[in-house]
């Protein structure tokens, strides 16, 4: 495992892309730490890059007590189960995983000041994913309006789970339409101007239909 050339060729083949697609707008690259210790995520920060999710709240609760020296910006990835939103929602920055109205309660309640949260939206179809039907979106988001803690800043999706990037870019399509009729609405609580899908297998996908986040594993730390 070389993290330093991970990172030199991945941040290469995203600017290689954004060069051939004519893409001006910066891409953030998020860390997903879910499968590595606290030395691998130390030289990932040395690398440059400081934006880490984390699936798990026990997990994330252990690497975010012993990296507290370091300068990090904290992303929840995973699904947040209700009962667990006490322990972290004042230790992260972003959430991508907002699908349902008793976790934006339970957020409200317990956060100290306004949380930047992605919407999940099942893109998909797929059972075995989380989030939000497509049409679903925009009824849940006019829904929250009301929620002084919660601020929408984008939409999230995992793309299928198949070897047809022609079907993964449809995927990722939708969820750009979507943002864009949110936008449109102008809504102040939600200026949904991010777009956080794309991973190890489909981030070149994703950039190319509008990601502007990226969750990137095993291509950082294989």
């Amino acid at each position: 495992m070389n993290i330093k050339e991970n990172v030199e060729n991945l941040r290469t083949e995203i600017e290689k892309l954004k060069l051939e697609n004519n893409i001006k707008k910066d891409i953030i690259i998020c860390a997903a730490t879910k499968y590595v210790g606290v030395n691998e995520m130390r030289e990932i920060i040395s690398c440059g890059i400081n934006n880490l999710g984390e699936n798990r709240v026990d997990s994330f609760l252990q690497k975010y007590e012993q990296l507290k020296d370091e300068s990090i910006v904290w992303h929840f990835i995973g699904s947040l189960q209700t009962n667990k939103v006490k322990k972290i929602i004042n230790k992260i920055d972003y959430l991508h995983s907002l699908d349902r109205e008793s976790l934006a309660r339970e957020i409200e309640k317990y956060r100290e000041n306004p949380l930047d949260c992605f919407v999940e939206v099942n893109c998909s179809g797929e059972s075995s994913k989380h989030g939000l039907s497509e049409s679903e979106v925009i009824p849940f988001i006019n829904s929250l309006k009301n929620y002084k803690s919660i601020r929408i800043i984008g939409l999230m999706t995992m793309a299928e789970n198949t070897q047809d990037f022609e079907s993964i870019k449809g995927n990722f399509r939708r969820l750009k339409m979507i943002q864009e009729e949110i936008i449109s609405i102008n809504l102040d609580y939600a200026p949904c101007s991010y777009l956080s899908m794309g991973m190890s297998n489909d981030f070149k996908e994703a950039i190319i239909e509008g990601a502007t986040l990226v969750r990137i594993g095993s291509r950082l730390f294989k």
